[in-house]
């Protein structure tokens, strides 16, 4: 006997990186609440299965699901594993929320990635990367069946895209390991989080016509593990200066599901709690070519970040 099947009663798929903890278990979770198939894209499978373990508690009557992907963005061969993991359980992928990152601070700790990457900028800006090229087809292949501009990547910069990019550093910092590594542990953290705009500024003008939207954004200061390398007297003062994580999740589904946002004005900064505001203007000027007014940087850091990357495409 042949079933018919609706829309309804196929899931949307998510994966959110991160999402053992803070914000992006919180993404996970009200994504799950809704139904949704989502992947737990995390380094600890331990830490990923506890917090699915949370999740399912919270919401006994979803009936949506929660697998643990193993993803180290510190190792761009784990990366494509990762991907590849997922691309070998699904065809289709609704939205990807890159919401891992870290703050190396640590000048005691490991200072680089496995391919040689400074820390801030391999795990905040090359692995996320990497990781949304591998996926790309899985998006894709879900928008002919989706509504327009229902399939989105969200990139999650910082309050320090707009303090350290650009204008007071240069995106080309990125692109010089040697300088980079002469900035302080802050700036270079703030530096890959305006690489992370250029990349999703660059991704909405190249994958328009595919029917994907890009959508960066500044998810607020938040309570997450992000500091926890600082000294303990700066995240005491921190602790009395930043919102509950539960702000940037949605942030971050704002981002991701609001109908303010299209293939129309893809590449849009949002600004914390789900505001669409203009990006400071010598950071937009890096997102258009020379022919447009701009630098070019965007392009350009693209590029260079396509090469890094090529041995694992």
């Amino acid at each position: 006997m042949l079933m018919s099947f609706s829309k309804s009663d196929v899931p949307d798929v998510y994966v959110v990186t991160g999402s053992n903890t803070g914000m992006g278990k919180l993404v996970a979770s009200l994504l799950y609440s809704k139904n949704a198939r989502v992947y737990v894209a995390a380094r600890s499978e331990e830490r990923a299965n506890k917090a699915i373990d949370d999740i399912k508690k919270a919401y006994p009557s979803s009936k949506g699901s929660l697998a643990f992907m193993k993803l180290g963005l510190s190792d761009l061969s784990l990366v494509k594993a990762s991907a590849n993991f997922f691309l070998s359980r699904e065809s289709k992928l609704n939205g990807l929320f890159n919401n891992a990152g870290a703050m190396y601070v640590d000048t005691k700790g490991p200072q680089d990635t496995v391919q040689g990457f400074e820390m801030n900028l391999g795990v905040n800006v090359i692995g996320p990367f990497l990781l949304t090229k591998v996926l790309m087809p899985a998006l894709a292949a879900a928008v002919p069946s989706e509504p327009e501009g229902s399939v989105r990547v969200v990139w999650l910069c910082s309050l320090g895209t707009e303090l350290i990019g650009e204008r007071s550093r240069g995106m080309t910092a990125n692109r010089d390991m040697a300088a980079y590594k002469r900035y302080s542990h802050m700036d270079r953290y703030a530096l890959s989080k305006a690489a992370n705009w250029l990349h999703a500024a660059e991704y909405a003008r190249r994958i328009r016509s595919a029917g994907v939207v890009s959508v960066p954004l500044n998810p607020g200061n938040n309570s997450t593990e992000l500091a926890r390398q600082h000294p303990a007297l700066v995240q005491f003062f921190l602790r009395r200066i930043v919102y509950p994580p539960v702000y940037g999740a949605y942030t971050q589904l704002y981002a991701a599901f609001s109908k303010d946002i299209g293939l129309a004005n893809s590449g849009i900064w949002v600004a914390p709690f789900g505001r669409l505001l203009p990006i400071r203007g010598d950071l937009l000027d890096a997102t258009k070519s020379k022919a447009e007014g701009g630098n070019g940087h965007a392009a350009e850091f693209w590029d260079w970040t396509e090469e890094q990357v090529k041995a694992f495409n």
